[in-house]
């Protein structure tokens, strides 16, 4: 197994581009894999790009528009709002079904093509918004999948998954990457960086976490 290379999920928010520092110390050689389907929140993927520019990243972005067709939702319709709170009961309007695993998915076949085995994504159990494809046992069935279906050794590795939002700064500042996180991420569903609108939860989730973490800090 190659443990000098990795392949990070890379969006170009809070999460990814902290994975994405967590690996850059971890491996010799890391790559970032973008996915445009025409989310609403597009600019997603400039910020990405300009993260790894910034950061000497090798970039790609692949070309996912199916999943737009197949799966509409407040993340890839003009016409829908994000939920400003979580449902009741079902899920969020802002899932979007089997991202997750078609992301994980194309990124192992990229990741094959180049004899990586080791594939990064930010994934988190504590912080899943509900969202079935952030848990850990879908993360290890698919690992399984993965490597059963391509007959190669693949590791997935998920360094946020036992964490919440406070303690990802911790890592983020833990990385010195604190600042990059907080003015050059994007994690709104709305598409603006830094703090975002404040009003999507992603944007409430990523703030509480950084003014518990500060506090903590501080403390």
């Amino acid at each position: 197994m190659n443990k000098e290379k990795a392949v990070v999920v890379f969006s170009g928010g809070q999460d990814s581009t902290t994975c994405l520092f967590w690996a850059k110390k971890r491996f010799k050689e890391v790559i970032a894999v973008s996915f445009d389907y025409n989310q609403k929140h597009k600019l997603e993927l400039e910020c990405a790009k300009d993260i790894c520019k910034k950061y000497n990243v090798e970039h790609h972005i692949l070309d996912l528009g199916l999943l737009n067709q197949l799966a509409p939702n407040s993340l890839t319709r003009v016409d829908i709002k994000v939920d400003k709170e979580a449902p009741k009961e079902g899920l969020p309007n802002s899932f979007v079904d089997g991202r997750n695993m078609l992301f994980l998915t194309f990124v192992a076949v990229f990741a094959k093509q180049r004899g990586i085995n080791n594939i990064i994504t930010g994934v988190s159990q504590s912080d899943f918004s509900g969202y079935p494809d952030c848990r850990d046992v879908f993360i290890k069935s698919l690992n399984v999948t993965l490597n059963l279906a391509m007959d190669y050794q693949f590791e997935i590795h998920t360094p946020l998954m036992w964490i919440d939002k406070a303690e990802t700064w911790k890592l983020a500042d833990d990385l010195g990457v604190l600042d990059i996180i907080k003015k050059e991420t994007l994690t709104c569903y709305n598409g603006i960086k830094g703090d975002g609108c404040g009003e999507c939860p992603a944007c409430k989730l990523r703030m509480n976490g950084y003014i518990e973490y500060m506090k903590s800090k501080n403390e």
